[in-house]
């Protein structure tokens, strides 16, 4: 089997973090290197990872967010392939054999997803039809959403040489931003089982602090995917259809809720992108 290291960053979660160490060191049948980033935590994650009864590389920062903290734990594997977990997830028993496995078999592929069980306080979450995970070109799915959970992936290193890292300028939604370039140029190879576990609804969770407003980071994103001008014509036209969607929703969004200032700005930003499409 190829030879992979699993990022995991975390902040604060030394009660999660062993479910998710321990569904990483149940993987067998192949070499693997297990990176704990630890993002400037305040309790006691580092006691917890230097007397864990397995090796474990740890390396600690200050708090500077989850995408810095995967960009270290990146720049820090030894391995060509990456894998990604997020320390209030883990890994089905077989997940990592599995998803190799099809890797190998299918080396045109520099990334690879699969699908995920969720649970939401401990009980099952039935996944909505536009959860769906997809499969090959997915571009115009990944302006729409993010269509790609974090926990599920493998990526070949050479693909982070080809897009680059994850914006370390963004709090929330590094993830879609970081899918939505990989996807201009590169197809996703989707492994229809589900292999990774999550349990969310809890208020330590990124998604759930930036849930308000949280589309602001995807509209920057499609805005800076314009800016590069590396899309074909088509897809230049739909980045702007999304962005004229989004920004619309969410200056309407913020007008509705007594922020008129800032909903007037996104929605001139809609009106400008509708009339230079126009044009």
């Amino acid at each position: 089997m190829s030879r992979v290291s699993i990022v995991i960053p975390t902040y604060n979660r030394s009660s999660l973090l062993p479910r998710s160490l321990d569904s990483v060191l149940a993987q067998s049948g192949f070499d693997f290197e297990l990176i704990v980033v630890d993002d400037g935590s305040t309790d006691n994650t580092r006691e917890l990872i230097e007397n864990y009864p397995h090796d474990i590389v740890y390396l600690h920062q200050p708090n500077k967010g989850p995408a810095a903290a995967r960009n270290r734990g990146i720049m820090a594997a030894n391995n060509p392939l990456i894998a990604f977990l997020d320390s209030d997830d883990w890994f089905a028993p077989d997940k990592l054999e599995v998803q190799l496995a099809a890797m190998e078999d299918q080396p045109r592929y520099l990334i690879s997803h699969t699908d995920e069980i969720w649970y939401r306080r401990g009980i099952f979450l039935n996944q909505k039809k536009r959860h769906y995970k997809p499969h090959g070109y997915i571009y115009p799915r990944c302006l729409r959403l993010c269509a790609v959970s974090m926990s599920t992936v493998i990526v070949r290193r050479e693909l982070f040489e080809l897009v680059g890292m994850f914006n370390e300028d963004l709090p929330c939604c590094e993830d879609y931003d970081f899918w939505l370039r990989a996807s201009v140029a590169h197809h996703y190879l989707k492994i229809d089982r589900p292999l990774t576990l999550k349990d969310g609804g809890r208020d330590d969770e990124v998604s759930v602090q930036f849930r308000v407003g949280m589309d602001r980071f995807r509209i920057r994103s499609i805005m800076d995917l314009l800016a590069a001008g590396d899309l074909s014509r088509e897809q230049q036209d739909q980045a702007r259809s999304e962005l004229i969607r989004k920004s619309r929703i969410y200056g309407n969004g913020c007008i509705k809720h007594g922020r008129e200032e800032e909903g007037r700005g996104y929605l001139v930003i809609a009106e400008e992108t509708e009339s230079f499409r126009s044009r």
